[in-house]
């Protein structure tokens, strides 16, 4: 880890701090690299429901929009951080940038989400009038890097990265019998998926299990009866389940212009075998037919889930290469965080 030791800097961390989100994982990771990190939590400053959280982001003032943005000023004055680390800032003002500015602090901007991508989600309005403000972005996708060089702002390219500390292979090797989930998706049933999936399960006869939010409305009476349906997994219990498939389906949110699939690194660091659809990214990120096994149809995967749900030998040595070749190449929070605060001092 020595080579992963950015020099210490005191860091207000303001995102939504639940175990269910991948940003306190990171919080943790930046205190395991050695940062004083002070944690500001958004969450309490949003909207609960989702009527009221879409008329906040869209036109985001009001008693709690004021809060946070004065949460944020006060905890710059006490605090008095190096770095204030704003994840997915759809509520900061401008006038809070100019008061961390003024105060000598550097910003970080890290957005997994697309603020300029075609799903449009209509929460980037406040956004659109900071983000010119920031000292660096974060940024995961070809396209965004491109826009934010043109705009000649600071910027990193990063990656959806995985947590040494939730993301890890069974400790005791598992016997394919212990797996009860064969051809299996845990995630939200976004764009074509639960299209995608029932074709698996209806036209191929292939035994699916999704778990995630919003499946049991996202799905008909009768497309429910062909695929076994579970609920939301989140922290220890996402990792077991895929621990316990079989098969790891995972893609990509094309109106996003996602090119790598967050869970596609999830499911390599558990060592878990890992079938995900065909992209450029993945295709950098892992080898095909030894790390990863990829698709572009529905008649591919099933065809290529048929036969690897007949090798559980093949998906163990995979499993493993996914594994190896994730932690080796630095896909985890930790070695994606250490860039992006040694890019604070200059470094590429």
């Amino acid at each position: 880890m020595a080579e992963l030791m950015p020099r210490r800097r005191r860091i207000l961390y303001v995102a939504v701090l639940s175990k269910n989100n991948t940003s306190y994982y990171r919080m943790e990771a930046l205190r395991l690299l050695g940062q004083e990190v002070e944690p500001l939590h958004a969450g309490p400053f949003f909207w609960r429901s989702r009527v009221g959280g879409r008329l906040q982001t869209r036109w985001p003032f009001g008693p709690m929009v004021a809060g946070m943005n004065r949460a944020i000023v006060d905890a710059v004055r006490s605090f008095e951080p190096d770095v204030v680390w704003l994840d997915k800032p759809t509520l900061v003002s401008p006038d809070t940038m100019d008061a961390i500015r003024k105060a000598g602090a550097q910003t970080v901007f890290y957005v997994q989400d697309a603020p300029f991508g075609p799903r449009n989600d209509g929460c980037w309005g406040q956004f659109m009038r900071t983000f010119r403000k920031a000292d660096l972005h974060c940024l995961f996708r070809k396209a965004d890097v491109k826009r934010y060089e043109s705009r000649g702002l600071p910027c990193i390219e990063t990656m959806f990265s995985f947590d040494r500390r939730l993301h890890f292979p069974p400790p005791e090797p598992m016997s394919d019998a212990a797996r009860d989930r064969e051809i299996s998706y845990i995630g939200h049933p976004h764009e074509k998926r639960p299209e995608f999936l029932v074709r698996l399960a209806r036209d191929y006869k292939l035994p699916v299990f999704v778990s995630g939010n919003r499946w049991e409305s996202a799905l008909s009476p009768e497309e429910r009866s062909l695929v076994q349906v579970g609920g939301f997994m989140a922290g220890d219990a996402y990792r077991e389940g895929i621990w316990r498939s079989k098969i790891n389906l995972s893609f990509v949110t094309e109106d996003n212009e996602d090119d790598i699939a967050h869970k596609a690194v999830e499911i390599a660091a558990c060592g878990s075998f890992l079938m995900a659809v065909r992209t450029p990214g993945h295709e950098a990120l892992f080898e095909e037919d030894k790390e990863a096994v990829f698709f572009s149809s529905v008649e591919e995967c099933a065809d290529k889930a048929r036969f690897y749900l007949g090798r559980p030998d093949l998906r163990e040595v995979m499993g493993a290469r996914a594994r190896e070749r994730a932690v080796r190449s630095g896909y985890d929070n930790d070695t994606q965080l250490a860039r992006i605060l040694d890019r604070l001092d200059g470094v590429e």
